[in-house]
């Protein structure tokens, strides 16, 4: 039996990857991303060549600031088989202290000498290199390198970072046997390297003491009001006498110190000469003046002054400004510096800015131009963060959501920027793969023309691509120089080739990372500047990344859920119509785009050839609303069933809305359950026998009625309180509608609209129905495109139904005194009927249920009595009399001389049942045709599984 990858240890797993198997899951992902890249690079195991360099900066800031801790390394371990080295920026080391100081004699040169370079694409998985990739705190046990000759060491390495750039300055890295693994040494060099880091920032501390004090010199020695240039700086007199805390004592409260502080960082960035007028709250204004200084050991740098000028003298601008922007003629930094090497000091009547009189001025900040620029790029940094709370996440849709993150970065952060999602979260599902069916979501740059797969179209992603490094391992990558990852340009180098030719250089990618789960993969191209990406900025990326991954679940989850209610709503909604022949029907479903809610209709075949038409809508959206209507749809299909007029359908779900509401909310309303008050329904039955329409609605619109001539017409019916409210009856109206009329039911969703005035919608919707001769079909399209909103805020429902008429040719009466001699005589009459329309087939069968239906009329109901047939898609037969009791089916017993007659007109009909009337009550049956006209299907049993026992004499 075969071992699982998480049953293997290191040594076997990289002896299967060096064999051309996956070792997926049987070593670390920044290990086996590692290996991939060496494999890439077409590195041996067997012989990684490290290349030496002499050039190395033996007495720069980073080996200044890492001697001391050094030495202390040296004394820590001393006795032990520890190496300790620090490397630079590119992998070279710099210097090797060891615990034991015999190890200097018995190790090899590359493991004791310093000039070697340990960078990943020359010594593959090593500490050094990995942490130079990782750009974090890494360590690598025995089997975990690369190169054979390290199989018995491990090793812990750190980047060393400049603090106020970010930048990695070198790497500071642990060696020792792999036997002597202790996870104490992560705690040790992590201190070890951030005193080095503090100490590379006192260094730069220093610089900007030494400039501070050369300004405070220069300014002691001038005379107030008069301007002092000389070779270690310029200062600008006043009668504030410029010390630091002179600004503190203007009356400048910390507001306005941190807005004159904020533009004096810029002004030292930009290390030129200026003079710039700041507002302050409550309309004051204060100049701010930058010049040039230079520390006694060549320091240079830039000293900015604030001066605040009485309220009642106007601001002194000098001479050779740009009148517009009243600010002084610009000037390079390093050709502008007096008393610097090889330039002049300025000629005598060169433009000077002197403090008006009576003004105070004030040191605001000191320091060197590279530092301001961190500055400033730390606080757009601020700036970007703070602008993509608001801009990323306005919508709930996965796709949008992802653009406003590539707008949000470019071009402050990244010159292009690429997101890739899964097909699973598009379609708002949890992916399971993330590295699977990726699909190309967003491409957004400075140009068009991005040399990128276009969106939509699936991405493919090589081994050693930061990017799948990125999905696999769930950490951010930064690559700054594209042009030297050799791996992943020698897997792709097409799509590298096109990279490259437009001058893509660095590239961070992050994965959309939300709850733990991989959304996909956000990646940040640079080009225009040729600035190679950072710390800083990945720091930056990661968290715009992990904003819009937030955002990015939410929609997916939304897109879930809508796609749930919508797909219980569809399935809730008829899927066809039952056959029948009164109405011609078509009919449109749109969900709002804020949500799916509870608008619903329905076409309801009723006894006597008669159609209901039906349109509902639930307040509200969501799984709740779309549950609801279900509930009230199928209520209504019941409530039909009884054959109840419209005004009674309409209460008995006015009731049933009520009883819902007192469940759902409990006895206490104020407890905050959501109840469904504000349902509202229009019910309609038309006859085709009659051509006449009964409508009645609770709160919903009344529908649009095309006459067969184009006249369209809403009619008045009576309103009716919404279902649930209960304590106000329905009324029905009713009225003609000649053959050909249609009948447009709809809800408040096509007709409300905010940005829509409502009596421009109605003329928008009468206009759309004003052609008579459509068939339905064409009238919803018709609907659609002249009246549906562009944006629906609401739900829309649509159904539309053009009236038939049952041709007086296929519908016999008979009209009879209550006398049982009179049944015979129906019976022939009705044989002929159904002889002239050739259904003599059922013949028999019919007789026999009439006979008993005209039969218990005259026993147990009252005259007259009328029989009706009705030839449609099924033959009803229909008994009617002016009673109001109602038959009822039972099982007769063996002496029992009644109760069989119902029996058999349940056997003989395909469905029956009672319809009451305002004058008593009709007893109809319908029998299956199976003949042209009639619906395809059996003809009804004539007496199958009946004994003559069973039928009664008439």
């Amino acid at each position: 039996m075969g071992l699982v990858a998480e049953d293997i240890g290191p040594a076997l797993a990289r002896e299967r990857f060096l064999g051309g198997g996956s070792a997926e899951g049987a070593v670390r992902s920044p290990i086996l991303s590692s290996w991939q890249r060496c494999r890439a690079l077409g590195l041996s195991p067997d012989g990684c060549e490290l290349p030496y360099t002499r050039e190395l900066d033996l007495e720069g800031p980073l080996v200044r600031a890492a001697g001391p801790v050094m030495d202390r390394l040296e004394a820590m371990f001393a006795g032990r088989k520890m190496n300790i080295c620090l490397a630079d920026e590119h992998g070279a080391v710099l210097q090797r202290r060891f615990g034991d100081a015999a190890m200097a004699r018995r190790l090899a040169p590359i493991q004791s000498v310093p000039g070697f370079v340990f960078a990943e694409r020359y010594g593959g998985t090593n500490g050094i290199g990995l942490a130079l990739a990782e750009r974090r705190l890494v360590g690598i046990y025995g089997a975990e390198h690369f190169a054979e000759r390290s199989q018995t060491n491990a090793c812990s390495a750190i980047p060393v970072r400049d603090l106020l750039n970010g930048r990695i300055e070198g790497v500071l890295c642990f060696g020792f046997p792999y036997t002597d693994a202790d996870g104490a040494l992560d705690a040790v060099i992590r201190r070890a390297a951030g005193v080095i880091e503090r100490r590379l920032l006192e260094q730069s501390s220093a610089r900007e003491r030494a400039l501070l004090r050369a300004y405070l010199d220069v300014r002691s020695r001038a005379p107030a009001g008069v301007p002092a240039d000389g070779a270690s700086g310029v200062a600008v007199g006043g009668t504030g006498g410029g010390r630091p805390d002179d600004l503190g004592a203007s009356g400048l409260d910390w507001r306005d110190q941190m807005i004159l502080k904020e533009k004096a960082t810029e002004l030292i960035s930009s290390a030129q000469r200026a003079a710039v007028e700041v507002s302050l709250p409550g309309g004051r204004r204060v100049t701010l003046l930058s010049r040039p200084v230079t520390s006694s050991t060549g320091v240079e740098g830039v000293a900015v002054e604030a001066l605040l000028p009485s309220l009642r003298q106007p601001l002194a601008v000098p001479t050779g400004t740009d009148a517009a922007a009243g600010l002084p003629a610009r000037q390079d930094f390093l050709t502008g510096v007096p008393g610097a090497p090889g330039v002049p000091a300025p000629p005598p009547a060169a433009p000077s800015i002197t403090a008006p009189d009576a003004a105070t001025s004030g040191l605001v900040l000191v320091g060197e131009p590279g530092v301001g620029k961190y500055a400033v790029a730390a606080r757009r940094r601020l700036e970007l963060l703070s602008e993509a709370s608001t801009r990323i996440g306005t919508t709930l849709d996965v796709g949008r959501t992802a653009r406003e993150l590539a707008e949000t970065a470019v071009p402050r952060l990244a010159d292009y920027v690429t997101i890739d999602l899964p097909e699973a979260v598009l379609r708002g599902d949890e992916p399971t793969d993330p590295c699977k069916d990726l699909r190309r979501t967003v491409v957004h740059g400075i140009r068009e023309d991005c040399p990128f797969y276009p969106e939509g179209e699936r991405v493919g992603l090589k081994p050693a691509t930061p990017q799948l490094r990125c999905l696999t391992g769930g950490e951010t990558v930064l690559e700054p120089d594209l042009r030297s990852a050799t791996g992943w340009i020698s897997q792709d180098p097409e799509r590298a080739r096109r990279l490259l030719a437009h001058d893509l250089h660095s590239l961070i990618t992050v994965p959309l990372l939300a709850r733990g789960i991989v959304l996909g993969i956000a990646s940040f191209y640079r080009a225009r500047d040729p600035a190679p990406f950072g710390d800083d900025d990945r720091s930056l990326a990661r968290e715009l990344t992990t904003r819009a991954a937030i955002c990015v679940d939410n929609a997916r989850r939304y897109t879930r859920e809508h796609s749930m209610v919508l797909a219980l709503q569809h399935s809730l909604l008829p899927h066809g119509f039952p056959d029948q022949n009164a109405v011609e029907v078509a009919h449109r479903y749109m969900p709002a785009e804020s949500g799916v809610g509870g608008d619903w209709f329905d076409v309801i075949p009723l006894s006597g050839t008669r159609v209901a038409l039906v349109v509902g809508d639930v307040v509200g959206h969501g799984l709740h609303a779309a549950a609801t209507m279900g509930r009230l749809r199928t209520a209504a299909r019941n409530f039909a069933e009884l054959d109840l007029p419209p005004d009674e359908v309409l209460t008995h779900l006015d009731n049933l809305v009520g009883r819902l509401d007192r469940e759902e909310c409990g006895d206490d309303p104020a407890a905050g359950n959501t109840g469904i008050i504000g349902a509202t329904c229009l019910y309609a039955i038309y006859d085709p026998t009659s051509q006449r329409c009964a409508m009645a609605r609770a709160g919903h619109p009344p529908p649009a009625l095309v006459r067969p001539d184009g006249t369209v017409t809403f009619p008045d019916l009576p309103a009716g309180p919404p279902l649930g409210l209960g304590g106000l009856p329905f009324e029905t109206a009713e009225f003609p509608l000649a053959e050909g009329s249609q009948l447009v039911l709809y809800t408040d969703g096509l007709i409300e609209d905010r940005h829509r005035d409502f009596d421009t919608a109605l003329e928008q919707l009468r206009r759309a129905l004003a052609h008579p001769n459509r068939p339905p079909e064409e009238t919803c399209r018709a609907v659609v495109r002249a009246v549906v909103p562009d944006h629906p805020a609401d739900d829309i429902a649509l159904l539309v139904a053009r009236t038939h008429a049952l041709s007086p040719q296929r519908i016999a009466t008979w009209e009879l005194p209550a006398d049982p001699a009179l049944v015979s005589t129906v019976r022939g009459s009705v044989t002929r009927r159904l002889a002239d329309w050739g259904l003599e087939e059922v013949g028999f069968a019919a007789e026999l249920l009439l006979s008993e239906l005209v039969t218990n009329a005259i026993r147990y109901g009252t005259g007259p009595i009328g029989v009706r047939l009705l030839y449609d898609r099924t033959l009803t037969c229909e008994v009617s009399d002016t009673s109001s009791t109602a038959p009822h089916l039972r099982h007769a017993a063996t002496t029992d001389e009644g109760g069989r007659g119902l029996f058999l007109v349940a056997q003989l009909a395909q469905s029956w049942g009672t319809r009451y009337t305002a004058d008593g009550k009709v007893i109809w049956a319908e029998f299956a045709l199976d003949v042209p006209g009639g619906r395809p299907g059996a003809a009804a049993p004539p007496l199958a599984g009946l004994s003559l026992d069973d039928i009664p004499a008439i």
